[in-house]
C-alpha cells in the first residue's frame, strides 16, 4: 500500500488486532476477519511497509459494498468516504453493525 494514509492505518495495528477482509474484485464486498500477527514493518528494498495477517474466520455471508452503502449507521466508514484507501478504521459501532448483517 502506497498511500501515505494507508500506512499510518498499517503502522496503528497491534498483533491480536482484528480486521475485516474486503474484496476488491468483480464482487466488491466484505468476505472475512483476518488477525494481525506481525506489527508494521519495512520490507527490505522497499520504503512502504506492511503487517502480516493470518486467516481469522469467513463471514456467515459477505457485505457487499452495496449493502454498506445502504445502511445509515455505516454512512461514515472510509471505505464511503474514500474509497480508494486500501486500509482504514472501523468503529467498534460499525464492526458489530457488519457482524450483525452477516449473521442475518
Amino acid at each position: 500500500m502506497k498511500n501515505y494514509q494507508a500506512q499510518g492505518n498499517l503502522k496503528a495495528a497491534s498483533v491480536g488486532d482484528f480486521a475485516f477482509f474486503y474484496h476488491t474484485g468483480a464482487e466488491k464486498a466484505i468476505k472475512g476477519i483476518v488477525k494481525v500477527c506481525r506489527e508494521f514493518y519495512i520490507p527490505e528494498n522497499d520504503r512502504f511497509g506492511c503487517i502480516d495477517v493470518e486467516f481469522h474466520s469467513a463471514l456467515k455471508r459477505s457485505i457487499s459494498l452495496q449493502e454498506i452503502k445502504s445502511v445509515e449507521s455505516l454512512s461514515s466508514m472510509a471505505i464511503l468516504k474514500q474509497p480508494r484507501l486500501s486500509v482504514s478504521e472501523v468503529t467498534l459501532a460499525e464492526w458489530d453493525t457488519i457482524i450483525e448483517m452477516s449473521n442475518q
